[in-house]
């Protein structure tokens, strides 16, 4: 079983690492925009001071990560090896846990495995674009989560 933490800024490095890991694993049909350097620099200097950024823990090391806006999971990604352990799972369990008013997320659409994932937890799409807006420029999908209902 996994540990979830709020990250520490000692965690920067760790969840940059994780996160280009975990993005060519996901989608290596993607081009790499940054390096990873860049993307250590990005979750250290943008997310982490935005977001409230979860960590699951396995046996003391990062297996994964979550960062959450207001209402928006702004990232969701798993260590590859990792992965189908059910870390993500109690990630977005312990984001709804917080946003139980509902949760939004944006997916590139071609990532079937994401979509399903979500899909499995009750998230419903939304809105489509064509991708003009991401810096990927790749079609991509809102999906919602209605939250809680008394």
């Amino acid at each position: 079983m996994s540990e979830i933490t709020p990250a520490a800024p000692a965690d920067a490095d760790a969840l940059g690492a994780l996160f280009t890991a975990a993005r060519n694993a996901a989608m290596p049909w993607q081009a790499d925009l940054h390096t990873a350097a860049e993307d250590r620099r990005f979750i250290g200097e943008r997310v982490m001071p935005r977001c409230e950024v979860l960590v699951a823990r396995r046996d003391g090391e990062v297996a994964g990560f979550l960062a959450l806006g207001d209402d928006m999971v702004e990232h969701l990604y798993v260590r590859p090896d990792a992965q189908r352990t059910g870390i993500g799972s109690a990630l977005l369990a312990a984001a709804k846990a917080r946003r139980p008013a509902g949760l939004r997320l944006w997916v590139f659409q071609r990532n079937e495995g994401a979509r399903a994932f979500y899909a499995g937890h009750g998230f419903t799409e939304l809105q489509r674009t064509v991708g003009a807006e991401n810096e990927e420029r790749e079609p991509d999908v809102l999906l919602g989560w209605a939250g809680e209902r008394p």
